[in-house]
């Protein structure tokens, strides 16, 4: 079974090879570096975060990194979900605790957090991450994201509901930036707008529930008995059906 790849970077990382692969406890300190680059202090897991996640769900918890200086250039949390739990709770907290391994109650994945400093490396956590989400029956991922345009656009539009720029397009795709780019990664179906989701000062605190499908994740009970090298073959093409579908 292979757990990690390589690829080379293209645009302004030409010439750099990224590994993608699993986590494991030894990259927590090269995660907290990527954490503190990428969120507020209030936003950022700490190391026991980090620690808690990858033991309960080493599967699940993905990264990217430069293999010449070791930096993390991209991570990936995930969790399993039931689909009443991400319903019901009323902020990130409820959707992202840690909890106990039991027995598996459906077949969606909560995306923890994705922290990235470089969009090719997240191109290769989604490329990884596919064939192993077939094999495994995961039918879709919900990520809980932040709307930093949202602030400006209240100023704008003081008597308006969050929910109305959650929803609203330019150009047939989303007007929020954050909410864009996870729709060019194929999380496009919005499912809710949530007050005091989580601290983040230019989205008002909103979070923006969404919904990303797996490709051909239809076919679960085929994928099963399909070897996991040819799935990982087929992982580029997989992608491809995500941005373009």
């Amino acid at each position: 079974m292979t757990l990690s790849s390589t690829s080379r970077a293209r645009g302004n990382g030409a010439g750099r090879t990224i590994e993608t692969r699993f986590l494991r406890p030894g990259d927590i300190d090269a995660l907290l570096a990527l954490e503190q680059t990428k969120w507020d202090r209030d936003q950022a897991a700490d190391a026991s975060d980090m620690a808690a996640r990858i033991q309960a769900y080493q599967q699940l918890s993905v990264g990217s990194f430069d293999t010449s200086s070791g930096a993390a250039l991209a991570s990936l949390f995930m969790k399993p979900i039931d689909v009443a739990q991400l319903y019901a709770a009323a902020d990130w907290v409820g959707c992202a605790r840690v909890e106990t391994k039991g027995e598996r109650s459906g077949n969606s994945l909560f995306g923890i957090s994705l922290s990235s400093i470089d969009a090719e490396s997240v191109t290769a956590l989604f490329e990884f991450f596919w064939p192993y989400a077939l094999k495994q029956g995961w039918r879709d991922i919900y990520l809980g994201s932040p709307m930093p345009g949202l602030r400006a656009w209240k100023e704008r539009n003081p008597d308006l509901a969050a929910d109305v720029y959650m929803r609203e397009k330019r150009h047939g795709l989303p007007r929020d930036p954050q909410l864009r780019y996870y729709y060019n990664k194929g999380f496009r179906e919005l499912v809710a707008c949530k007050p005091d989701y989580f601290p983040h000062p230019s989205s008002l605190d909103y979070g923006a529930v969404i919904r990303g499908h797996i490709p051909l994740s239809a076919g679960a009970p085929l994928w099963r008995h399909v070897p996991l090298p040819l799935l990982q073959r087929m992982q580029h093409l997989l992608f491809r059906l995500v941005r373009t579908s």
